[in-house]
């Protein structure tokens, strides 16, 4: 039953079959017939154990497969991959979460076609978006990556989620005030881009200001106009913008917060909070060093801020592999040459009850024992312990090659050991007071030690600390109170190297040389000069050992060095971070035109007739339409004015870059203003507006002696058309009023 029941398995042929299989890598089918195996002897154990162990092994590999086709992109066959495992194993969790993170990156894929065809139209927000979806889901996508370096090299901020402007902002325009309100400047900008300005209660509309600039962007101009007067603002939709003061209990009020959760994979969580606390300046974070997560709450622009520096320093450890070669040479040569003299004699007696036993240190001769002055036969007999004579011939030799080739791969900057020998057992014994004997034992490492750290440069430079140990037991050396004891020889190198990927360092050289000389000869005779030798036995030793030692770096994981567009990016002002960079066009000194006047007030906006390409930046993108906008005329002047001052009003067109010149009849009272210029004090001035439109300016004087109120008129306005004889009509701006103080 016993001999029945051991060969069972082997008489089972679907066992042995399904090990055959599987063993050749037809992993189904071996499965399949250990499967069968196990349903014919449900009892049997071995068969039970290796269809479980073979289970496992198989799932493994399939997990394996599947992972390595999911990185590579054949989305495919890593899910065919995940489905086999889940058929062996259907509770695998690796398989299920493969399955998941498949669903994933095929939703990521259309998300990023989706966003490559949206930058590809030149829409970038469209585009931005869809990256931000997809790196919140998975900040190590390759190509979502290489999507965001892709529009931080058109110099697109991809980190807007608020809505952006999509009107005329990008059009350039001349500014050119003295003194004026921010009301009416602000009322001009929105004439000519089509934005609608909503102010907080706290803005003083009231208060003045100063700028002369020319041919600059509405953006840039309006962005100035913010941060001279300690003013922010926040897009509420397409075409408006809410305007409010720049203090602390303003931006509680309207600044947008978000949460976001951020898990650091390589870097200690507690560093990589420290670096945000002391760069960004967030207080609301929390860690969990348990899941190394940080959450934090703070504005969209230092969301995006500390998702760059996540990205850029969450980075894996460099690696390297080392590849070690270790070679001891061992040559021995023994001679021993000689005549080799007993140098040992002892007494026994020969009629003890014991039966020739030693003589002991209280033996006494009696005197009849003595017989012809001799020893008799029957008591005492002398022996020679060692043979009469021995004559050495010997000579031996001996090569030892001990080669050892571990291979051993470590982090930068971390200590690996190699050790390849034994551990001897040493036993030390104690007694207590009581005479109670304990004994101890502990274990000496003797053989081959090699500690290593290396540092990885990102010149793929590997600069290694080696520190060599080689140890021999030279003798055993007994305790009194019981145990054992070693001698131990010791050899010892340390040394740092630098070596390129891939080369080669040698370190040789530690040499041990041994030689020991021993003989014994005959007293006296083999002493004599010549014929001594014949009555000398001598033993020539000699030990020479050496060892070598080859190593290797091969860099496994580098860190490769970050380019200057991904490493150096704008961080915003020290009081508003990831604010954008204030910027204005350079303007040449004769384009721009002041008056020479001390009048207290003066204005002058027109759009600049210079088409430029639409572009994106945090305000969006112009429409078509906004190219085509009606020309627009505007009246400037100034609200108050004080008798016998002299003041300006600007005339201005905006959106006329494709008209032809233009003429206009300025009204005004002659009774209660004086133009200062060398026409007649007729109430009525001819003013010319090139082509392409631009503005005109008017300087008067306050002649009325009583405060009141007067005004200022349009009330001809032509433009002249190609060939001169078509006139194109334009709407009027309403008189002016200027009160008089």
């Amino acid at each position: 039953m016993l001999l029945v029941t051991f060969t069972g398995c082997a008489s089972n042929k679907d066992f042995t079959e399904g090990k055959r299989l599987i063993t050749e890598g037809k992993l189904d089918t071996g499965l399949a017939s250990l499967e069968r195996a196990a349903r014919e002897e449900p009892d049997n154990r071995e068969i039970r154990a290796v269809l479980a162990r073979q289970r496992e092994a198989v799932a493994a590999s399939l997990l394996l497969e599947a992972d390595s086709a999911r990185s590579s992109g054949d989305l495919d066959v890593a899910t065919q991959g995940y489905r086999r495992v889940l058929e062996i194993s259907q509770r695998n969790e690796r398989a299920q979460a493969g399955l998941e993170a498949i669903e994933m990156d095929r939703r990521h894929i259309v998300l990023l076609k989706q966003a490559g065809k949206l930058l590809d139209d030149n829409d970038h927000n469209g585009a931005e978006a869809k990256i931000r979806l997809v790196m919140q889901e998975n900040p190590m996508q390759r190509d979502a990556r290489q999507l965001i370096k892709r529009l931080t090299e058109l110099g697109l901020h991809a980190d807007k989620i608020e809505p952006v402007l999509k009107t005329a902002f990008k059009q350039p325009i001349t500014l050119e005030f003295r003194d004026t309100g921010l009301k009416s400047i602000f009322e001009i900008m929105a004439r000519t881009s089509g934005i609608n300005f909503v102010f907080d209660k706290d803005v003083k509309q009231d208060a003045k200001t100063t700028i002369f600039i020319r041919n600059n962007h509405i953006e840039d101009v309006f962005k100035l106009l913010l941060v001279t007067n300690q003013l922010t603002h926040k897009v509420l939709n397409e075409n408006t913008v809410l305007i409010y003061p720049n203090t602390p209990a303003k931006q509680k009020e309207y600044q947008e917060l978000m949460l976001r959760s951020f898990y650091v994979s390589n870097v200690d969580v507690k560093v990589m909070v420290a670096m945000i606390r002391g760069l960004v300046k967030t207080k609301d974070i929390h860690v969990d060093e348990r899941l190394n997560l940080f959450v934090m709450k703070d504005t969209p622009e230092a969301i995006r801020l500390v998702e760059r520096l996540v990205t850029l320093n969450d980075l894996a450890d460099p690696e390297v592999m080392l590849e070690v070669e270790i070679l001891e040479i061992t040559r021995s040569d023994l001679l021993n040459l000689g005549v080799q003299f007993p140098d040992q004699m002892k007494v026994q007696m020969l009629n003890t009850p014991m039966g020739g036993l030693p003589v002991g240190a209280n033996f006494n001769i009696s005197q009849d024992q003595i017989q012809g002055g001799g020893i008799s036969s029957r008591g005492l007999i002398g022996t020679i312990v060692n043979p009469a004579l021995i004559a050495n011939f010997k000579q031996t030799g001996s090569i030892v090659n001990v080669l050892a080739n571990p291979r051993i791969r470590v982090k930068s900057r971390e200590k690996a050991k190699i050790l390849i020998g034994d551990k001897v057992p040493v036993v030390t014994s104690n007694a207590t007071a009581t005479g109670v004997i304990t004994s101890s034992v502990s274990y000496l490492d003797v053989g081959l030690k090699l500690d290593v750290e290396p540092v990885i440069s990102l010149q793929d430079e590997v600069s290694i600390k080696v520190g060599l140990e080689v140890s021999n037991i030279v003798k055993e050396v007994p305790l009194t109170g019981g145990g054992l004891a070693y001698q131990v020889g010791t050899r010892t190198a340390a040394t740092t190297l630098s070596l390129k990927d891939g080369e080669t360092q040698v370190l040789a050289g530690l040499i041990s040389d041994d030689e020991r000389t021993t003989f014994s000869k005959l007293p006296g005779f083999g002493s004599l000069p010549g014929i001594g030798r014949l009555f000398t036995n001598q033993t020539n030793n000699r030990t020479k050992t050496e060892i070598a030692l080859l190593i290797t770096p091969r860099i496994v994981r580098n860190i490769a060095r970050p380019t200057k567009l991904d490493s150096e990016f704008h961080f915003g002002t020290e009081n508003t971070i990831g604010k954008p960079l204030m910027t204005a066009g350079k303007v040449a000194a004769r384009s721009l035109s002041m008056s020479s006047s001390s009048s207290s007030s003066a204005g002058v906006a027109a759009p600049i007739a210079e088409a430029e390409p639409a572009s994106t930046g945090e305000f969006g993108q112009i429409p078509a339409a906004a190219g085509a906008a009606q020309p627009n005329l505007a009246l400037l002047a100034p609200s108050e004015v004080s008798p016998g001052k002299p003041f300006s009003v600007s005339v201005n067109l905006a959106g006329g870059e494709n008209l032809p010149a233009a003429e206009l009849e300025l009204n005004y009272d002659a009774s209660a203003l004086e133009a200062l210029d060398a026409g007649e004090k007729s109430g009525t001035r001819l003013l010319k507006l090139s082509k392409g439109g631009g503005s005109a300016e008017l300087q008067f004087r306050v002649i009325a002696q009583k405060p009141g109120t007067t005004q200022i008129s349009i009330q001809k306005f032509t433009l002249q058309g190609g060939n001169g004889d078509t006139p194109i009509q334009i709407s009027l701006p309403p008189a002016v009023s200027i009160d008089i103080r």
